[in-house]
């Protein structure tokens, strides 16, 4: 069975409020991750932070974006303690680490330690996005999967692949069922931040980028089928 790196938004945890953590989302991810680990895909998850944090108003308040972005990465820990601990009531033994180690509350990330989690069947959760301040989780996303040597990158988002434009605002926006990182790049669509596109182009790490709110999504993508937009080479 494959082995995936699964991108989950903040936002995306906070329900249609975007904030704070709406439990029917999070049971809605772990009915996913589940499913996908019943199946016997090997699983690494990155978590947003957007939920409960976003620097973006403090930073136009004259907030240090260092200091904004520390934030953004503690946001992502509280995230990741949420599906850790869901996960492991449902009987899913997971790890649990952060870029930056907490002595007593999470693991330090550690590339070796983690590659063996996933070999072992446990579900990696990763938090604190690449550690570093003006990097993004997707940033942290593509990083975290071509360490792990996983298939694939699965986006989940609140649209179902990849349009020419935004479908919420433009009607006449396309969906691709297949593009390149070439064309993303050149038309600098919103599937990821550039360095996260440009990243996963010089690895060759394929991406997918599919509705969050469908079910049996990862065992559908690991059986072949057509489930959002695929980016490659």
């Amino acid at each position: 069975m494959p082995a995936f790196l699964l991108k989950l938004s903040g936002e995306a945890l906070g329900g249609e409020a975007g904030a704070g953590i709406e439990p029917e989302v999070l049971k809605h991810y772990c009915d996913e991750i589940e499913s996908a680990h019943r199946a016997g895909i090997k699983l690494a998850v990155v978590l947003g932070g957007g939920n409960l944090f976003r620097g973006a108003h403090l930073a136009a308040a004259g907030m240090d974006r260092v200091v904004g972005d520390r934030m953004g990465m503690l946001a992502t820990v509280m995230n990741g303690l949420a599906l850790h601990d869901f996960l492991r009531r449902r009987g899913i033994s997971s790890r649990l680490y952060s870029a930056v180690a907490m002595p007593g509350m999470v693991e330090g990330y550690n590339r070796d330690t983690a590659r063996m989690a996933m070999r072992q069947g446990e579900v990696v959760i990763l938090t604190g996005g690449t550690g570093n301040p003006f990097f993004t989780t997707d940033t942290a996303a593509c990083l975290r999967g071509v360490e792990l040597g996983v298939d694939a990158i699965l986006k989940a988002t609140n649209v179902d692949g990849v349009y020419s434009a935004d479908p919420k605002t433009d009607p006449s926006a396309v969906r691709f069922q297949q593009i390149s990182y070439n064309e993303v790049l050149a038309q600098e669509l919103s599937v990821m931040d550039l360095t996260a596109i440009v990243m996963c182009k010089e690895n060759n790490l394929p991406l997918v980028v599919f509705d969050s709110s469908e079910s049996q999504t990862l065992t559908r993508i690991a059986s072949g089928d057509q489930v959002g937009t695929r980016v490659g080479a």
